[in-house]
């Protein structure tokens, strides 16, 4: 036997939590049918039951919003889950149960996970989740995910209900008025052909969903109905009355439900986050206290990354060359295989694998944090500083997003509500200093800077930050011009991070570093080795191969930044495919100039510390990756867009290269 559970409930509920709890690894991730948000999907066995788990997005309600609401609303109408688990924050009984009114009013078949009941005893919050469960009509199973208690309980209770017979829609009371014309228009739209209950849709129509109302609108036999027509124009006539009483009156409901059964004491009980609160989002220290822990993190990237396991994963990778080279050469392979082998697979994938030790640390404590609760207070305290530059504290969260890739970074944008900071944010995301850049970073850092590796890391990661707001403020006033949307933002409390959570976000990550090494990086490296030892009779990977000639075409654009060689202008030139192949191609290129030689010593030999701090920055600003302009292409539904980000940041790029190495050099650092 199988079933299908949809978890749906609030953002900071402790969904994504109970959902890994589950499911553990059995799960997978991709993105919905026709719309960018992500899909998570997972299996778990209870008895004999085999439990296909889909963890919809995170939202407040399932209007049409965002793309967010209107996955969950429409698997849970048409995607048929068998039962769905509204997972509810103990803490915020009140507030959590709207989303729960909606599910009811949908007729679908619910369990209600009421989720960290332990934090709620820690600020005396006392629940009686039978109440709740006799008042709603739906069972209430308290769990703890992070502790997976409770969970036994609440499989049982989804199983039992899942076999259940359905009881047919809650129905609640909108006022006479309303509930007189909301049965007649039920009634009138059984007539037509829908994917939806008709008393649903009727509910949405005469709250206004614009969405709903198309498809209603649409259908001709409801254009052949005279009765339907009086009524429709009746509604339209009285939206804004129907839509604010149908949202009073779902609120009534919860009073009704929570009186005397969620007691909360006289006084609030002062809990260790708001302690940690006040110092952590002081106004006038919480961005200093942010870039301080961000500064730690970098340097414990350095110092655990790469003085501990960064000499050890460049031995790895130089005995499996070694290993590969003699095996080939003692099976008598053709010397072309022996090369492609050590001076492009080795040579270039390996440049880029050399680097997995500091990107699993630096993730691994990026996942602290953000378990932790404490990045969500990074976009808080940001919030004054993104409004002097036009945009709302949430863009951030975009932002931080985008330290891990960029495609995400611009995916996240569509939870902003203003198309403005959507635009704005999407086009300034690129800026952040994503996983792929890292590699660049590292091997110039090793190369110059070692000594300050965790404060050279930190920097490029700021400069990234500092451009992306000059930029948002250059579109706040010329492009994108408008007023700031308000910005509301629910604060997580501080939790100890669940170490499952944390590797398996860091895992997530690092496998997709892995995997672009192992396919795109592989793919790049291939073509550029044989355009390296092509036509047949040049110096390989010389001036004068299809390679070189590339290169020297395109290396004059980059002579005022200092690094206008044919190899540094390959490299950047296959950087468009995908950021990592920027090292990938240096490794190739100079193991095939210099062979013997590491790439860390072939970068000495033709940089000098000013032309790569003028390197890098090109790196970090330039021209997206092929992913993420596909990306913007599709958020923005424009291939305009993604071909002015591609243009304009590249300018951009250009130009503030241009600028750290002519004024490096005027002050003598050349």
């Amino acid at each position: 036997m199988s079933i299908t559970i949809a978890l749906v409930g609030n953002p900071n509920s402790g969904k994504t939590t109970l959902f890994n709890a589950l499911t553990g690894s059995n799960q997978h991730v991709g993105n919905w049918p026709g719309v960018t948000v992500e899909r998570k999907e997972g299996q778990v066995r209870h008895g004999n039951t085999v439990c296909r788990v889909v963890d919809l997005p995170g939202a407040y309600s399932l209007g049409a919003f965002s793309e967010d609401e209107m996955v969950a609303r429409e698997f849970i109408l048409t995607g048929n889950p068998d039962v769905v688990i509204n997972v509810i924050d103990a803490t915020n009984v009140e507030r959590n149960l709207y989303l729960t009114t909606q599910l009811l009013e949908m007729g679908a078949k619910v369990v209600i996970a009421l989720n960290m009941v332990d934090e709620a005893k820690e600020r005396e919050i006392s629940i009686d989740e039978k109440a709740l469960a006799r008042r709603l009509g739906v069972p209430v199973i308290p769990t703890v995910a992070s502790r997976r208690n409770g969970l036994e309980q609440l499989m049982n209770a989804a199983l039992a209900v899942a076999s259940a017979p359905r009881n047919g829609h809650v129905r609640l009371s909108y006022g006479e008025s309303i509930d007189d014309k909301l049965a007649k228009l039920t009634n009138l739209l059984k007539a037509g052909r829908w994917d939806y209950p008709s008393g649903w849709l009727a509910l949405k129509v005469m709250e206004g969903d614009e969405y709903v109302r198309k498809i209603v609108a649409d259908e001709q036999s409801m254009q052949r109905s005279k009765e339907f027509l009086r009524l429709w124009d009746e509604i339209a006539a009285n939206e804004d009355y129907y839509q604010l009483e149908i949202v009073d009156s779902r609120y009534r409901f919860v009073g009704e439900v929570t009186q005397d059964a969620v007691r909360r004491p006289a006084v609030a009980v002062e809990t260790a986050t708001d302690k940690l609160d006040r110092i952590l989002t002081h106004k006038y220290w919480g961005i200093p206290i942010f870039a301080a822990i961000m500064f730690v993190v970098f340097q414990l990237t350095f110092a655990i990354g790469q003085d501990f396991l960064g000499e050890w994963m460049a031995s790895a990778v130089e005995y499996i060359g070694e290993f590969l080279e003699s095996l080939l050469l003692t099976v008598n392979a053709p010397q072309w295989l022996v090369d492609f082998t050590g001076n492009g697979i080795i040579a270039g994938v390996g440049a880029v694998v050399e680097f997995v030790p500091l990107i699993v640390i630096l993730y691994l404590l990026m996942g602290l944090l953000e378990d932790s609760g404490y990045m969500a207070r990074a976009a808080y305290v940001m919030d004054n500083t993104m409004r002097a530059v036009g945009l709302q504290g949430k863009t951030f969260i975009s932002m931080i997003v985008g330290f891990g890739c960029n495609v995400p970074g611009v995916m996240a944008t569509r939870t902003l509500e203003s198309k403005k900071d959507r635009m704005i944010a999407i086009l300034i995301n690129p800026f952040m200093s994503c996983g792929a850049k890292i590699p660049i970073y590292l091997v110039f850092i090793a190369a110059f800077f070692p000594a300050y590796g965790g404060a050279a890391l930190f920097a490029m990661y700021a400069l990234g930050i500092i451009v992306a707001f000059i930029m948002g403020k250059i579109f706040s006033k010329t492009l994108f011009k408008g007023e700031v949307s308000h910005f509301i933002m629910e604060l997580p409390p501080y939790r100890m991070p669940t170490l499952g959570t944390v590797l398996r976000s860091m895992w997530d990550n690092v496998s997709g570093f892995l995997t672009r090494a192992g396919t795109t990086i592989f793919a790049v490296v291939s073509l550029l080795w044989v355009l390296a030892v092509l036509p047949g009779g040049v110096e390989p990977y010389g001036p004068e191969s299809i390679l070189g000639q590339i290169g020297l075409a395109i290396a004059p654009i980059f002579k005022p930044a200092g690094f206008g060689t044919w190899q540094a202008s390959v490299g950047l030139f296959s950087g468009i495919a995908a950021k990592e192949a920027v090292v990938a191609t240096l490794g190739m290129v100079y193991a095939g100039v210099e062979e013997g030689m590491e790439l860390v010593m072939s970068i000495r030999e033709v940089f000098t510390p000013l032309t790569a701090v003028s390197f890098m920055v090109m790196t970090l600003l330039y021209t997206p990756c092929a992913a993420t302009l596909g990306t913007i292409r599709k958020e923005t539904g424009s291939g305009k867009w993604a071909l002015f980000s591609a243009l304009y940041s590249f300018g951009v790029a250009w130009a503030l290269a241009v600028v750290v190495f002519q004024v490096g050099s005027l002050l003598g650092f050349a």
